[in-house]
């Protein structure tokens, strides 16, 4: 299996840090480009209120939305970076 190519399953769940450590939350769920499958944002459950605090795009339900391209590594956490969002 190709390894860019992920079960989004093995996503969900997943705690999402910053590069320094600051916990944002888990994934709750997959947001893509329906037309090509690209990997848009991921909402989050559970957000920490460092997350909260922070002036981040939500959904309807007021999830949390973090931009994928903010995302630098996959693996036993998501780690994003930061700065790429704010």
């Amino acid at each position: 299996m190709d390894e860019e190519k992920r079960s989004s399953k093995q996503l969900i769940g997943k705690k999402v840090v910053t590069k320094s450590g600051k916990v944002f939350g888990e994934v709750n769920n997959l947001i893509f480009e329906t037309k090509t499958g690209e990997l848009l944002q991921l909402s989050l459950r559970n957000a920490t209120p460092y997350c909260e605090g922070l002036d981040l795009e939500r959904t309807k339900q007021n999830e949390v939305l973090v931009p994928f391209s903010a995302v630098v590594a996959l693996g036993d956490f998501i780690v994003v970076a930061e700065e790429e969002m704010i």
